[in-house]
């Protein structure tokens, strides 16, 4: 069977997704849409020049889908080639860095951060 693949994007599971969203906001990201749950945010998605992004919080994957909720959260790590590193590490500022700045045998010049929701975040340039 011949099929072809469109995009992957990940679903981030978090606690609560309020948190977060100042994270990607500073690195230009949109939030295109949301969807609430209980007292706050139960699922949102971000973009920025065609990247996607999904936050869902434990809570809204316990209600729709109980068997995924069990799933650790911070377990994934995103990885963002970009074209201007410096100006991620400026949009960055006092973000706590996992990995200093460093040049990496596959041609990258990368930075390694936590976003608040627990999950590293690699940003690369070639």
């Amino acid at each position: 069977m011949a099929y072809t693949l469109k995009k992957i994007t990940p679903v981030l599971m978090v606690e609560a997704i309020e948190p977060c969203l100042p994270f990607w906001k500073a690195l230009g990201f949109e939030q295109v849409a949301e969807v609430p749950h209980g007292d706050g945010l139960g699922f949102v998605i971000l973009v920025k020049d065609g990247v996607e992004l999904m936050y869902q919080t434990r809570a809204s994957v316990h209600d729709d889908m109980p068997s995924l909720a069990k799933a650790p959260m911070g377990g994934t790590t995103l990885f963002l080639e970009v074209t201007d590193l410096e100006a991620v590490i400026k949009a960055l500022g006092k973000t706590p860095v996992l990995v200093p700045r460093r040049q990496t045998f596959y041609g990258m010049d990368e930075i390694a951060v936590r976003e608040p929701g627990g999950d590293p975040v690699v940003f690369a340039m070639p």
